[in-house]
């Protein structure tokens, strides 16, 4: 993304790597793009290597040192209106920490994952009110709403995030999310593994799961319930790290 930001940022005129820099920071492009300076200038090489910007000119200010400024060539420009027709037309899937947590969340118990869902809303609420005052503010400024759009979607996922958690810690709390027996039973206070088993395994039969879906989850939990009972003690860490070695 911040290749395609240079390429955006050259097609509007030639500039050296420091100006695309206090640019890109002017224009808060860094709250979407990761923007360091050591890695502003490896996308700037990389792309002067691959033909799409070219050097232009030398110059120097004074004392300071020496700057290149670059300018874009008729296959950047290609290349960024083709990137940018990709991006604006084809959804991608893209892996967000939140979503990975969720596929883990039996991980938890039932008790913690609404502690930590409530701290998450409380976040999410704060992120929202930060981007309205943002967007008030920008319309106090007569900015037009073309150069605040990035904030509108960021605004758009959190409150839809938001809504999702709000429903989601009703349903845990409630004890209405489906599957919320079976959570139950992973983390019971049963230490025998196999009376554990058998409350998994009454907990699928009592909310109607049969077949590979519920041999998948009895075989998660019974992974869980070896994990849990047979903790390592110093000597097998020894020789497992032996081993290893």
């Amino acid at each position: 993304m911040l290749a395609l930001a240079v390429l955006a940022l050259l097609n509007e005129r030639p500039m050296h790597p420091y100006e695309m820099s206090t640019t890109m920071r002017e224009r808060h492009k860094e709250n979407s793009i990761k923007l360091t300076y050591g890695s502003l200038y490896t996308v700037v090489d990389s792309l002067a290597r691959g033909g799409y910007i070219a050097a232009r000119e030398t110059v120097r200010e004074g004392r300071r040192p020496e700057r290149t400024i670059y300018e874009i060539t008729a296959s950047g420009r290609t290349e960024l209106y083709d990137w940018m027709s990709e991006l604006v037309s084809t959804p991608a899937k893209e892996y967000q920490r939140f979503e990975a947590a969720l596929s883990m969340l039996a991980v938890l118990t039932p008790d913690d994952a609404v502690r930590l869902l409530t701290e998450r809303r409380s976040r999410l609420m704060l992120q929202i009110e930060h981007t309205h005052a943002g967007e008030a503010f920008a319309v106090r400024e007569g900015l037009p709403r073309l150069f605040t759009l990035e904030s509108e979607y960021v605004n758009a996922l959190a409150e839809a995030e938001l809504r999702y958690v709000d429903e989601l810690i009703r349903a845990i709390s409630g004890r209405t999310l489906d599957g919320i027996h079976i959570w139950d039973a992973i983390h019971t206070r049963e230490t025998d593994p196999e009376r554990i088993r058998d409350v998994v395994v009454r907990a699928l039969q009592a909310g109607g799961h049969t077949g590979l879906a519920a041999e998948s989850v009895l075989n998660t939990a019974e992974r869980a319930i070896a994990a849990q009972g047979s903790p390592a003690t110093p000597e097998t860490d020894d020789s497992a790290q032996s081993s290893q070695v």
